[in-house]
Order: C-alpha cells, then sequence, then structure tokens
C-alpha cells in the first residue's frame, strides 16, 4: 500500500476520527457511501470539495485497518 497522505487525524476535528485532507468529512462517510452504492461521481457531487484521489484513499485506509488484528487484553 503506498502512502495516505490525504488521511489525516486531529483530536478538533470530528473527535480525531480518521478524516480527509483535515476535512469534516470522516472515512467512514466515505466508506458508507461506498458501500451504499455511490457512485465516485456520486460522492463528488455531494462533497464538491473532495477529489477521487479522496475517495481511493479513504477506501485503501479502510482495507488497511479490517486487516490489522486484534488481540484481547487478558483481564487480570
Amino acid at each position: 500500500m503506498g502512502e495516505l497522505t490525504r488521511i489525516t487525524f486531529n483530536s478538533n476535528v470530528m473527535g480525531g476520527k480518521p478524516t480527509i485532507r483535515g476535512l469534516r468529512v470522516t472515512v467512514g462517510t466515505i466508506v458508507g457511501l461506498v458501500a451504499s452504492k455511490y457512485s465516485t461521481a456520486q460522492i463528488l457531487e455531494l462533497y464538491p470539495y473532495l477529489e477521487a484521489e479522496d475517495i481511493s484513499q479513504a477506501l485503501a485506509y479502510a482495507a488497511w485497518r479490517a486487516e490489522e488484528i486484534d488481540i484481547p487484553l487478558a483481564i487480570a
């Protein structure tokens, strides 16, 4: 996977969730729209300040996160 330069984290923007270029659009919003069968063109129409590469990187980030392995913590 290439570098995800458009995915940003800022505790003052959307509660620190991963966003697109510091804008108030979360990766989750983009992934949800794609899952709801919105096309790239439709998403760009809804959010005209986004670019096609923003959508591609949001999906790449979500795919990378889905492959992470969670290790449960032992409760003492």
